[in-house]
């Protein structure tokens, strides 16, 4: 008994494996991708670009939040920082480099990017700050007086009123 032979563009042609050797998604993830392609050089892309979120850290700190953005190759003056009492929006746009050549890979972010942060309402919006370094947006938000913790120093009232008695 012989096994099923597979017949490739081109006229090469591969054995059938069977059983765990052959990934069974690779065909149908051949086929989509190839699917893909074709509408994109009729029609062009299927949809417009999305915006994408850029990755970040938020710490808080006694006094303040503090907001991290990694924007690598972004100028600060690309980028738009707004605050309002219910959030704060960081927006932008990363433009495609001009090149010589034919791209064969990329891999980086291109586009419109949005980052949304929500905000307690505890916050000084007068004073929140932004400053770009090395490709990081940081921004301080501080805290509103209200929000920040105060010690309360506690007075023992036992030792005055035990030796009254």
């Amino acid at each position: 008994m012989t096994t099923p032979v597979r017949r490739h563009p081109g006229g090469a042609t591969q054995d059938r494996t069977v059983g765990w050797a052959r990934n069974p998604l690779t065909e149908f993830d051949q086929l989509i991708n190839e699917m893909t392609g074709l509408l994109e050089s009729t029609v062009g892309s299927a949809a417009p670009a999305a915006a994408w979120t850029p990755m970040a850290d938020v710490t808080e700190s006694d006094d303040a939040f503090h907001v991290e953005i990694e924007l690598p190759g972004v100028k600060a003056k690309d980028v738009d920082v707004e605050a309002n009492s219910q959030e704060l929006v960081v927006t932008g746009e990363i433009k495609e480099r001009e090149r010589k050549g034919v791209l064969r890979r990329s891999t980086r972010r291109t586009g419109a990017f949005e980052y949304r942060l929500r905000l307690p309402g505890e916050v000084d919006m007068d004073k929140i700050t932004a400053q770009m370094s090395d490709g990081v947006l940081s921004i301080t938000v501080p805290k509103a007086d209200v929000a920040r913790p105060r010690h309360i120093e506690i007075s023992d009232t036992s030792e005055s009123s035990g030796n009254s008695s």
